[in-house]
């Protein structure tokens, strides 16, 4: 199955590189760090042990940080180095990492001769992935060179576990060479344990998503600069539509619009999930009739005064939610499954999202007994817009409520902290003594509950 596997890897590879070169034309995305993707890694300092850590994107980078953190402290004689897969998760992560990781590189492509190259060049004493990075080649390899590997901050999607199911006995084999894995939920656990990974190597931990968002990680500095350029906080208020995609710039535009009609004054901030879409959005304002800027634009003096803003910037939204009065993430008005609202609620920001929420199920779950979150019902795009407006405005003429929620979100996310240190502890003994996950580990967290 592995041969079957690696023949169709390599089949999807040469048939999107058509894609790929039109990608890396426009934007250089993919090809970004081609020597690296065939594993050419930087050297490293063969009198310390490594750690790696791998992170897909933005979102997997951010909530590492204070693992990171965690792992330097506690490991001061390890070397850490991160890899990421997507072009915006490298930018995010050489800012978020430069001063504790020896190395910052893109994944390899998981064939067995690219992900053998990169583990001759840094014999690691350990592998962390985050989330759900099950590749079969980088796993099976550490595998047969008893390279502990620890899954986690781990989620297995409803519609991740529908398609795993498919290839159950193949995952069954896969998922042997985890070491241990330190899932978000219940749920979660007896999900991947229904894929095949004996019970004793999984641990439930908690979201380390809510130990990543908390006020002293965002940058002062830059909030002000978008404040006295945008001339945000003059009695405006702000809705940031956060991590959107496409179509939903379109309803929102549309909703915003409904909202000015009726004599509301308000602003708008939107911060497209993917930056190839930057000037597609654009596009979008330009032909919308709002006065719009462009963060990436050369400061003018009708910033202060435009009606959209649109953040075309990486490693910016955490410094505008401190500046908003309402949040909506992106991903939920289609069945994409959601983006982290975490960031704006762990601000004490009032947070909408749509109905589709499966990729955060957990957290938006949490929220929600608490009355922390609003969510919209299911509906067309062209309704959910009509919603949409609908909420923003009532929450606009309601402060007290608006702040209401804010405060209860984020007195969630302070009550649901300490995932983190969990699983570094875990992480510090797996490297401590290898050789027995049942031993090192002991059940400290939840009962995990029998799989069906």
């Amino acid at each position: 199955m592995y041969v079957v596997y690696s023949f169709l890897l390599t089949v999807g590879f040469l048939l999107l590189l058509p894609r790929f070169a039109i990608d890396a034309f426009r934007s250089g995305k993919y090809v970004t760090g081609l020597r690296e993707r065939l594993g050419r890694i930087p050297k490293l300092d063969s009198s310390q042990a490594v750690i790696w850590l791998h992170c897909v994107s933005v979102g997997e980078t951010e909530a590492a940080r204070p693992l990171v953190r965690e792992l330097r402290e506690q490991l001061p004689s390890f070397q850490l180095v991160v890899s990421t897969t997507t072009v915006t998760g490298q930018q995010v992560a050489r800012h978020a990492f430069e001063r504790d990781a020896a190395a910052i590189f893109y994944f390899p492509i998981d064939w067995p001769w690219t992900v053998r190259r990169v583990l001759n060049t840094m014999s690691p004493a350990a592998v962390v992935v985050m989330e759900t990075e099950l590749w079969p080649n980088l796993l099976r390899e550490c595998g047969r060179r008893a390279i502990p590997v620890a899954l986690v901050n781990g989620r297995l999607s409803p519609k991740s576990y529908r398609r795993y199911r498919w290839i159950r006995g193949f995952m069954r084999r896969v998922l042997s060479n985890l070491t241990v894995s330190l899932m978000q939920s219940d749920e979660d656990a007896e999900r991947i344990a229904a894929l095949g990974l004996e019970n004793h190597r999984i641990r439930i931990v908690g979201n380390m998503k809510f130990d990543s968002a908390p006020l002293s990680a965002v940058d002062g500095d830059l909030t002000s600069d978008l404040a006295r350029r945008f001339g945000f906080g003059s009695g405006q208020p702000l809705i940031v539509a956060a991590s959107t995609h496409s179509p939903e710039e379109t309803a929102i535009i549309e909703a915003f619009r409904k909202i000015t009609e009726h004599d509301q004054a308000a602003r708008l901030l939107i911060a497209p999930r993917h930056p190839e879409r930057f000037d597609e959005v654009a596009k979008l304002l330009a032909e919308s009739g709002f006065r719009w800027s462009r963060r990436t634009a050369k400061p003018s003096g009708s910033d202060a005064t435009s009606a959209i803003i649109l953040l075309d910037s990486i490693g910016e939204l955490r410094a505008a939610f401190q500046l908003a009065d309402i949040a909506f993430l992106g991903g939920s008005l289609i069945p994409h499954g959601g983006q982290n609202v975490l960031e704006p609620a762990a601000q004490g920001v009032c947070v909408i999202t749509g109905p589709h929420t499966h990729n955060f199920a957990a957290i938006t779950r949490a929220l929600l007994a608490e009355d922390a979150l609003v969510q919209l019902p299911e509906s067309s795009l062209n309704e959910a817009s009509k919603a949409l407006a609908e909420t923003i405005a009532g929450l606009l003429r309601d402060d007290s409520g608006r702040q209401a929620i804010g405060n209860r979100a984020r007195n969630v996310c302070e009550q649901n902290r300490g995932a983190t240190q969990r699983t570094a502890e875990i992480i510090v003994n797996l490297l401590q003594t290898p050789s027995s996950i049942s031993e090192v580990v002991p059940f400290t967290a939840h009962q995990l509950t029998a799989a069906k």
